[in-house]
């Protein structure tokens, strides 16, 4: 309690553990303290024990957000400003860039996880995970795969490190139970860097019949069919369909948020959770047509309105600031790495300097408003 109060007060606990969270085309509409009827009670329970950021903005789309979190710098910086990475391309995000994980290796982070989606490059070996500052990977590098047969194009698309990996089950589930272990491995090892970043909801639209029940799933009706974009040739997307898209979806978030909560209820039962900083952040709004929902905002995925670049977003460090907070400071996405470099005490400079800038005094309380620009742009769109 006494410790708790110090650092309360705005002194630096010991260099914390780090966990991102990025939920995949998660609507700001879609989460139980923005409103919603979709079951997120972890989520929520984070929302209340945490400090919500209002204001946190990201790229319209996939790619963009997972290259700005992790460079700190504005993705148009490198050929990113217009579209994602998907699986028969060449691109690859230049090497030259510094990730988060090659930062942190500085501070003393010796384990620096990546688990669930990569997104950012696959075609060179220059490109992947292990080769950019993280020691362990698991997960898939594209987007859009089968949550159960873990294939994108007819291939298999899950991997331990950079060998295939055969694990069955629901992708979501595997990449909790992954984040589990490590953060079990590690504990002892501390402070450790983990980046989850789960593959839902996004699309193909696939929950297990346990969840969909839980929305008054129907075995007797018809399911719904082909999506633009997820057709089920050689099966895929096939599996776990719903009666239609938003019931699914539905599905496919609580599921999420339950395997949010096991990473959370883990770091309790370690007792390591107070000096564990854990960042919750969809990568940006729901899809279209894909049953997710934008609340009270205008706009969706792929568009500048603040449905599609405005995300449910989180942070909790109990050992540093208060909880039970909401703070309308306009951030976002490439604020990320100047701010864990304050928190980790990293002393060099960035490889290249950031476009974003560090939140740490506000995430503390700092009552002062820090004006600033924050570009949004997106193909023709600025």
């Amino acid at each position: 309690m006494i410790l708790f109060s110090i650092n309360a007060l705005g002194q630096n606990p010991k260099k914390p553990n780090i966990i991102i969270i990025l939920a995949d085309d998660l609507g700001w509409g879609d989460v139980g303290f923005h409103g919603s009827n979709i079951k997120t009670p972890n989520i929520d329970k984070l929302a209340k024990e945490g400090v919500i950021l209002n204001r946190f903005y990201t790229a319209p789309v996939c790619s963009p957000t997972r290259a700005g979190l992790l460079t700190g710098r504005y993705p148009n910086r490198y050929g990113l400003r217009q579209t994602v990475i998907p699986p028969w391309s060449g691109f690859g995000l230049d090497v030259t860039e510094e990730y988060i994980p090659q930062m942190l290796k500085e501070a003393g982070y010796a384990n620096r996880a990546v688990l669930g989606k990569w997104h950012l490059g696959h075609a060179k070996r220059e490109f992947l995970p292990l080769q950019r500052g993280f020691t362990h990977f698991y997960g898939h590098y594209n987007g859009a795969i089968d949550y159960f047969t873990h294939k994108r194009e007819g291939e298999l698309d899950w991997h331990n490190d950079e060998a295939p990996s055969y694990d069955q089950g629901y992708s979501t589930d595997l990449i909790a139970e992954e984040a589990v272990k490590c953060i079990k491995k590690y504990s002892s090892q501390s402070p450790f860097f983990m980046y989850v970043a789960f593959n839902a909801p996004h699309g193909p639209l696939q929950a297990k019949t346990e969840d969909l029940l839980l929305y008054g799933f129907d075995s007797s009706k018809p399911k719904f069919g082909k999506m633009a974009g997820y057709e089920d040739t050689d099966g895929y997307g096939a599996l776990g369909k719903g009666n239609d898209p938003r019931q699914t979806y539905s599905a496919m978030v609580t599921s999420l948020d339950r395997s949010i909560g096991r990473i959370l209820n883990t770091l309790k039962e370690l007792q390591i959770d107070e000096n564990t900083l854990v960042l919750f952040q969809s990568d940006n709004g729901a899809a279209p047509n894909e049953g997710g929902t934008s609340g009270e905002l205008r706009g969706l995925k792929f568009q500048e309105w603040e449905g599609g670049v405005r995300a449910p977003a989180i942070v909790k460090w109990p050992a540093a600031f208060k909880g039970g907070r909401t703070i309308e400071q306009v951030m976002g996405y490439i604020d990320v790495a100047p701010t864990l470099r304050e928190i980790a005490g990293v002393k060099s400079s960035p490889a290249k300097p950031y476009d974003g800038i560090s939140m740490l005094g506000i995430w503390k309380g700092q009552k002062k408003v820090l004006e600033r620009d924050l570009y949004l742009g997106y193909g023709s769109i600025v």
